[in-house]
């Protein structure tokens, strides 16, 4: 259980550091070619990759669902909007509230899948996220009023 523990908190320094290459990306050509441009390397990245360890199983194609390819749609409008967004945020806003709307989906996803009720407890995890963000936005207002002062 620890390595994948490991694993997810390695995932998540990657996603911070895809999130400032993109959004520097975005801020250079624009949010979509950013997007565009990290699907196209991605794509370059993993079809070697899957080749190499026989991944690549073309008649599996039809077991999915339909809407299950929806993902993809969502994964390139989350680079897009992330690469748009980043860099007029900054990177800590930028991720506490992509995080708070993963938080919030998840309970709900989890609500409507599983049956499984929002407990106090991940409710109380979004608001601590999301306070996050506030103090984050309010220590950085009163550092620039003091500096004007």
């Amino acid at each position: 259980m620890i390595a994948y523990i490991l694993l997810a908190f390695f995932n998540g320094t990657v996603i911070g550091t895809s999130r400032a290459l993109n959004g520097r990306l975005g801020a250079e050509v624009g949010s979509f070619k950013a997007s565009l441009w990290n699907h196209l390397i991605g794509f370059l990245f993993l079809t070697p990759a899957l080749l190499l360890i026989g991944g690549w199983k073309f008649d599996l194609i039809h077991e999915a669902p339909l809407s299950a390819y929806i993902g993809g749609f969502f994964g390139a409008l989350f680079v897009a909007v992330n690469s748009y967004v980043f860099p007029r945020l900054g990177a800590m806003n930028a991720s506490l509230l992509v995080i708070s709307g993963q938080m919030i989906s998840a309970v709900l996803l989890d609500y409507r899948n599983q049956g499984v009720a929002p407990t106090a407890t991940r409710c109380l995890g979004v608001v601590i996220v999301l306070l996050g963000v506030y103090l984050t936005r309010a220590s950085k207002t009163s550092r620039v009023k003091d500096k004007s002062q």
